[in-house]
């Protein structure tokens, strides 16, 4: 690859070919923030997955990339591909990174996106010396508004860097972060959406509870938690700095508030997300005794 500077690297990337292993929810995310943001064009693209020949009519008809069952086809996308993702499951990538590593060399980029696996047990799978992006997206990448942390092996250059964070920049908010700070980002970032709708459930459960219809409920909710959010944005304020400028003395909020720390609300926050960080490291441990074994 040339050099190139954080300003062209989107000229650069629509010269590159891309193959997607691996056509589930986030690589098509990828591919539809690729092309909206007119990064690429869909004959630079190829997708495959193992058996699910359905799924590859699918995408074809939607996105026009291209995409074939055949394995002589699948082997060519690989081997002339410039940027590898790796995006299938992770009980499934171990073999399946076996089967094709054959098929890659050292001048391609490899971008995974298999939670879990570390750099060094990629590596080892890998067989040979590669650059290597380990990212850790989220599902609202899929609308385009994902928070994604980004990592590198030391074969990364500068120029690999600026393509790999200018891609996943099309589906949301990327944030460079050691390796080992990826557990956090999957128990904080990754896993966060589903934080944010547990909260939604309870806030539609009460207005529900408390006479609402369900559907006013949701809707009542679903703003709220949106314009909550945009604040944060738009503002630049801290959360707690906002907070407190709707909680007026003995008020209603106030109370709420109180309600929340008799029960421990934040702690119990940050314990799910530690946990969740936990779990992740549990989970990439338990990858790299099997890949390795």
């Amino acid at each position: 690859m040339t050099l190139i500077s954080s300003s062209n690297a989107t000229h650069k990337i629509a010269s590159l070919k891309m193959c997607f292993y691996g056509a589930g929810s986030m690589a098509e995310a990828m591919v539809r923030g690729l092309l909206d943001r007119g990064l690429t064009e869909p004959g630079q693209i190829s997708m495959m997955n193992r058996q699910n020949a359905a799924r590859m009519e699918e995408l074809t008809a939607r996105y026009g990339v291209n995409t074939s069952m055949i394995e002589a086809d699948k082997s060519a996308m690989l081997k002339e591909a410039d940027i590898v993702f790796l995006m299938m499951k992770p009980k499934d990538a171990a073999e399946a990174i076996g089967q094709v590593r054959e098929l890659l060399h050292p001048g391609q980029l490899i971008i995974s996106v298999i939670a879990g696996m570390t750099i060094r047990t990629l590596e080892t799978l890998l067989g040979k010396p590669m650059p290597i992006v380990r990212t850790m997206p989220n599902t609202s990448s899929t609308i385009g508004l994902g928070a994604t942390g980004v990592s590198f092996s030391a074969a990364v250059s500068q120029e690999q860097r600026l393509l790999a964070e200018t891609m996943f920049q099309a589906v949301g908010l990327t944030t460079v972060v050691e390796e080992r700070m990826l557990e956090v980002v999957t128990g904080l970032s990754g896993s966060g959406p589903a934080y944010v709708y547990y909260l939604m459930e309870a806030m539609i459960a009460a207005g529900s509870e408390l006479g609402l219809s369900e559907e006013a409920a949701r809707e009542l909710t679903v703003q709220t938690v949106l314009g909550a959010a945009h604040m944060v944005k738009a503002t630049g304020e801290n959360p707690a700095e906002l907070r407190r400028k709707v909680t007026s003395p003995n008020g209603t909020t106030q109370a709420a508030i109180e309600k929340l720390d008799a029960n421990q609300f934040s702690q119990a926050v940050i314990s799910a997300i530690s946990r969740a960080a936990e779990r992740a490291a549990e989970m990439g441990a338990e990858i790299e005794r099997k890949a390795t074994s």
